[in-house]
């Protein structure tokens, strides 16, 4: 496999454009390494609140391992070890988890803990927070829990003419990490023209992996007759890779759980095809997706990389403290 830009031919014929970086960002990374620590240290069952990553395959998999997903820490039997996804919690999830006598371990990924911070620090001096991100989305309903009366969510640049604020020189604005950054900046656009002393937060908030994924995205899309993303239907970094891809130019571009989702009809008259996954993504899908398109003429690889990323997390620090401590007493 190459690494070159995307206008460089890949070998004769049908080839795939393969965008580095995909698959795994740090966050994730480090929510199924806890899941994974906390397995092997207090034995299974292990219960996880919502999915620990929005990856099929990967909460599967760690099912296998007597992982236990659960929806709300009321299915959690007293006393036991619950692991908080890493889209964040609100404050009243660890509220109900201590009423319930539960060992938990935060997973949330430190981008998202950042804009929680930033969402208290801002209530705290009475700002109108404008959070942009997706109705419903567990991210955004962990944000939103810390500090309910202080933030109202602004879904799209749709919702902005319905936005109202108590002191427009008192707004900022937030967002959840997994947008696409186009899109976020657009409402961002928007809602300035309604209230222009709009501040911005101190730092932004998209996270990395979501900007880069999409970045390399970007490179490939002009050169790609169909464009496939690896990723679950409910992962939304995921789900806007496949947007960012048909907005910079791809001709088609599809979401594909694994290569079984595949459509062989989108093949026809195709000699480019863009690959890339969402950050919640094992690397073995993509793999897979790269056999099966092999076996189907496919075989010129070239990796278009846009960047390359080296940032890692430590587990959280309940879970290393265990850990530690064991060490210590073995």
């Amino acid at each position: 496999m190459t690494s070159t830009s995307p206008t460089q031919p890949a070998g004769a014929g049908k080839r795939i454009l393969l965008a580095k970086p995909r698959g795994y960002c740090a966050g994730v990374d480090r929510a199924v390494q806890t899941v994974e620590h906390a397995l092997a240290h207090y034995g299974a069952p292990v219960y996880v609140r919502k999915q620990i990553v929005h990856n099929l395959h990967v909460v599967r998999a760690l099912e296998e391992r007597g992982a236990v997903f659960v929806e709300e820490n009321a299915e959690v039997p007293e006393g036991a070890t619950v692991v908080f996804s890493a889209h964040g919690v609100a404050p009243e999830v660890h509220e109900q988890a201590a009423a319930r006598g539960l060992r938990t371990i935060d997973a949330t990924c430190p981008l998202v803990t950042k804009v929680h911070h930033e969402a208290r620090r801002f209530a705290k001096d009475d700002y109108d927070i404008l959070l942009i991100g997706h109705d419903g989305h567990e991210e955004v309903i962990g944000t939103s829990g810390e500090a309910p009366e202080h933030i109202t969510l602004v879904d799209g640049p749709e919702s902005v003419a319905a936005v109202e604020v108590r002191d427009p020189d008192k707004v900022v604005w937030l967002s959840q990490t997994t947008l696409s950054v186009d899109e976020t900046m657009e409402t961002v656009d928007a809602l300035r023209q309604r209230f222009p002393k709009l501040q911005a937060p101190p730092s932004d908030d998209i996270c990395y992996a979501t900007q880069n994924r999409q970045a390399a995205v970007k490179k490939i899309a002009p050169e790609a007759d169909l464009f496939l993303i690896v990723g679950s239907g409910n992962s939304s970094n995921s789900v806007r890779m496949v947007e960012v891809a048909s907005a910079a130019g791809a001709r088609a571009a599809h979401l594909v759980e694994n290569a079984a989702a595949i459509d062989p009809a989108w093949l026809d008259g195709v000699a480019t095809i863009g690959l890339s996954s969402g950050a919640s993504v094992p690397e073995i899908l993509v793999s897979e997706v790269v056999g099966w398109l092999g076996e189907h003429g496919y075989d010129g690889i070239t990796e278009v990389s846009h960047t390359e990323e080296r940032l890692t997390f430590a587990l959280p620090q309940e879970l290393r403290r265990e850990l530690r401590a064991r060490a210590t007493s073995g």
